[in-house]
């Protein structure tokens, strides 16, 4: 069965490509169209927004670590009761990692076969934006570039010339044009926007950049072009069709979450699931006590925005403690890493915080002004993981933190060993004590990582032994 499929570019990152495509996405549901979001690359920020504009799940693609048969099968698999699927890409068309271009945004283009529209940041240009779209189409002739969105127009007479220009001079069709408007803006911190879950104005916002399109994107344009993909490739045996799933949901999964902590990709979540977890969640913030749980996963987020609530929460801090001493399977990463420190040191607005957090770790948090680990890792198994299934392969997978360790014992023991990327000290990451680990590292449940089977097994035997 053929599907509307459409890939949102760029020339180059902060084009505004995210606030479009969060517009695109509210303004094709107002016309009461299921429409499917992926976003290329490891992210959880703006796929929340898509989800939010979308009132479906976003869902990640990314060659690094995922195998393309895995990229293609997710698609198909989550796009199959949708009208219109939209991917957006991260960075410009062709960035990515290697000289080849085969991690870009065209490749995964090309992959799928789906028609690219590029949203253009046109401030301060006129006749120079043909050239740039000459360039794009002439670069890449497996890329389809089928449309541009004009975008932080001066006015009308600006927008007016580059209408002109571009049809003078390409072939390319001006889907939309887009004026400046602040109202747009979403506030920004260190891993780009500010989650929705933590913007009081996110309804509102999702809404303003739908009114937007609306009045300035001809959607049906937009739809025609969708409706060009042809249908998406076949993919081969996959993920989806050889990790066998647990009908018994016999492992109660503690699921830190709330506004301090909603770094969680939606496809790991199911994952597991599948293996047998029941998902309980749980909030620092205002919950006391821990539940009746098997094991514990804390996700990434931004503790130090949450330092005060967190550190008055004395009695959940307490529980999960004493819950990690006692033995509880109990997984994080990053900002889950943070909270299960002794404390977090921040200087916020030139004054310096520090705040007590759970102790599990024995060692302290401090916020630098510069990233202390971002981008892709590479890890290798030590002897030490307490997780069964241990493989020699290398793990793929991504860190973003502008954390670091203080005062960390020099007799821990690590389960990872990096070969890429930064993790706890450049060398190792993987905090383990008792039944605990905790990294810098964001990993993917994926053929290659089966992360989340691993882990409910790994609670599985542990409650079987007590």
């Amino acid at each position: 069965m053929h599907r509307s499929r459409i890939f949102i570019s760029a020339a180059h990152k902060s084009s505004g490509k995210t606030t479009v495509s969060i517009g695109l996405c509210a303004a094709l549901n107002r016309r009461s169209l299921a429409v499917q979001s992926f976003k290329k690359g490891p992210d959880y920020i703006d796929p929340y927004w898509l989800s939010q504009a979308t009132g479906r799940s976003c869902y990640n693609l990314d060659f690094y670590t995922m195998q393309r048969n895995e990229i293609l099968s997710l698609i198909n698999s989550k796009s199959k009761d949708a009208d219109i699927t939209l991917i957006e890409g991260n960075k410009g068309l062709y960035d990515g990692l290697d000289l080849d271009g085969s991690n870009s945004n065209a490749a995964l283009a090309t992959l799928t076969q789906t028609p690219v529209i590029l949203v253009l940041s046109t401030r301060g240009m006129t006749r120079g934006i043909a050239p740039l779209i000459l360039g794009y189409q002439a670069f890449d002739k497996d890329v389809a570039i089928k449309g541009v969105i004009l975008n932080q127009l001066g006015g009308a007479r600006h927008e007016s010339k580059l209408r002109n220009v571009i049809e003078h001079y390409t072939d390319v069709r001006v889907v939309g044009a887009i004026h400046t408007d602040r109202r747009f803006n979403i506030d920004e911190r260190h891993l780009g926007l500010v989650p929705g879950h933590e913007d009081p104005f996110c309804e509102q916002k999702i809404k303003l950049l739908a009114d937007a399109v609306d009045e300035q994107v001809n959607l049906d344009d937009f739809i025609d072009i969708a409706n060009q993909a042809p249908a998406l490739p076949v993919a081969e045996d996959t993920a989806e069709s050889t990790i066998e799933t647990s009908q018994a949901k016999d492992i109660k999964l503690g699921l830190v979450r709330c506004s301090a902590f909603g770094f969680y990709y939606p496809d790991d979540l199911q994952a597991l699931q599948d293996a047998g977890a029941e998902l309980i969640e749980i909030d620092p913030c205002h919950d006391s006590a821990l539940p009746e749980i098997d094991a514990l996963f804390i996700g990434g987020g931004f503790p130090e925005t949450h330092m005060r609530e967190l550190e008055a929460n004395q009695g959940l801090r307490k529980a999960i403690h004493d819950a990690v001493e006692a033995g509880l399977p109990t997984y994080a990463e990053c900002g889950g890493l943070m909270y299960l420190a002794r404390s977090i040191e921040w200087e916020n607005n030139g004054r310096i915080e520090n705040r007590n957090m759970v102790g599990a770790i024995d060692a302290d948090i401090v916020m630098e002004k510069r990233p202390q680990g971002r981008g892709y890792v590479q890890l290798k198994e030590t002897e030490n993981c307490l997780w069964p299934g241990r493989s020699d392969d290398v793990i793929n997978a991504h860190e973003f933190h502008y954390s670091r360790f203080k005062n960390v014992d020099k007799n821990v023991k690590f389960a990872f060993q990096v070969k890429r990327g930064t993790g706890i000290d450049g060398k190792s990451d993987g905090y383990i004590h008792k039944n605990m680990l905790a990294n810098y590292t964001h990993q993917r449940n994926t053929l290659k990582n089966p992360w989340a089977q691993r882990f409910i097994e790994f609670a599985r035997s542990c409650k079987s032994s007590t």
